[in-house]
Order: structure tokens, then C-alpha cells, then sequence
């Protein structure tokens, strides 16, 4: 039987509600200790896809440096309630550049 992975999202509570009617599993926090807290908890489970923040995202550098060349979990950036920092846009153009050797975007 296949196993079955879990879908987490991590923000404030006005960016995160929304994707609970989508079925995904909703983690609201109010400080970046709290998501560093919950990206490790769910790191030790079957959760596949950490959607998480932007705004979380600047100051846990040290969590996604950690988690970036893992296989589980993925941790993908969204924007918060405030908008896009660029901040998910940088990763994915650092692991472009990373795999293909030069800057295609």
C-alpha cells in the first residue's frame, strides 16, 4: 500500500484559513519561533510539502538552509497576506542556477 503524505501550510491566520478549503492541513502562527517549531515537528512525519510564508521565511534562513537539499519536506515559499517578497522567487532562481549552471530566468 502507498503511503499517504500530508500537505502543511504555515503563516498568520489570514494567509493560511483559505487553503484549508482546499483539504490542505493549516498551521497558523504568529512569530517565526512558532513556524520553526512546527517545520520540525513536521519534518519527523509524514508531511511531503511545507508551504510556508514568505514573511516567516526572511527570518528562518537557518531552517529552510537546513531542509532545502532534503527529499521530505519540500518547503515551498507563498506569499503572505501582505504580498510577495521576492524571497520564493530568489530560492527558485538559486536552485535553477544551482542545477543548470547559469542563470536562465
Amino acid at each position: 500500500m502507498a503511503a499517504t503524505y500530508q500537505i502543511a501550510v504555515i503563516g498568520d491566520w489570514e494567509s493560511v484559513m483559505g487553503f484549508r478549503a482546499l483539504g490542505l492541513d493549516t498551521y497558523p502562527v504568529t512569530s517565526a519561533e512558532e513556524a520553526r517549531q512546527e517545520i520540525r515537528r513536521l519534518a519527523k512525519t509524514d508531511c511531503a510539502v511545507i508551504y510556508l510564508a514568505e514573511t516567516l521565511a526572511k527570518d528562518l534562513g537557518d531552517v529552510l538552509s537546513r531542509y532545502k537539499d532534503e527529499l521530505r519536506p519540500a518547503i515551498i515559499l507563498i506569499p503572505g497576506r501582505e504580498g510577495s517578497l521576492g524571497i520564493g522567487k530568489e530560492n527558485i532562481q538559486r536552485a535553477i542556477e544551482r542545477a543548470v549552471g547559469a542563470d536562465i530566468l
